[in-house]
């Protein structure tokens, strides 16, 4: 999970988490025909800094995304309790 978050801050959308089921925390990482190869060489440099960065400095890699305004929710009481309106405050 706090791989796939961190993607987010490269610019990537995160890709499926938990799947498939027989892999414990497997990322499903499935590039179309259609992504470039410097798009590919992009995300497998985004991967490499991320992994470092994990190594290196775990507390940190654990607060990723920092970049959107909400950076990580709380998914289970989302579920629970989701907000179908966006409202201006």
């Amino acid at each position: 999970m706090d791989i796939a978050k961190a993607l987010i801050d490269y610019g990537f959308h995160p890709p499926t988490v938990y799947f498939p089921l027989i892999v414990k925390s497997a990322l499903m990482i499935e590039p179309t025909e259609t992504e470039s190869k410097e798009t590919l060489d992009l995300f497998i440099a985004a991967l490499r800094e991320i992994a470092e960065n994990a190594k290196t400095d775990p507390e940190e890699f654990k607060k990723a995304p920092q970049l959107p305004v909400v950076s990580r929710p709380d998914e289970a009481r989302a579920a629970r309790n989701p907000i179908l309106r966006w409202e201006k405050k």
